[in-house]
């Protein structure tokens, strides 16, 4: 089971089908859930992964797209 925080839900992550979302460098990997998107570090897949209801994954995403998170 994923670990649940405030908020999220507790989904079974065990048999999620990871898909490598950063153009082949294995560093983020997402699965689609029970209608939720969890993301993980590739590298460390033991680690809690992040869970985003839909709203809040299409917020990412825009974010993503825009700049919003890039380090500079």
């Amino acid at each position: 089971m994923a670990d649940s925080t405030i908020g999220q839900p507790e989904l079974d992550l065990s048999r999620a089908q990871w898909q490598s979302s950063s153009r082949g460098t294995g560093d983020v990997e997402i699965a689609f859930v029970e209608g939720f998107v969890a993301m993980r570090h590739g590298r460390q897949p033991d680690k809690p992964a992040l869970i985003f209801d839909p709203g809040e994954w299409r917020a990412f995403v825009r974010g993503a797209r825009e700049g919003e998170f890039d380090l500079t």
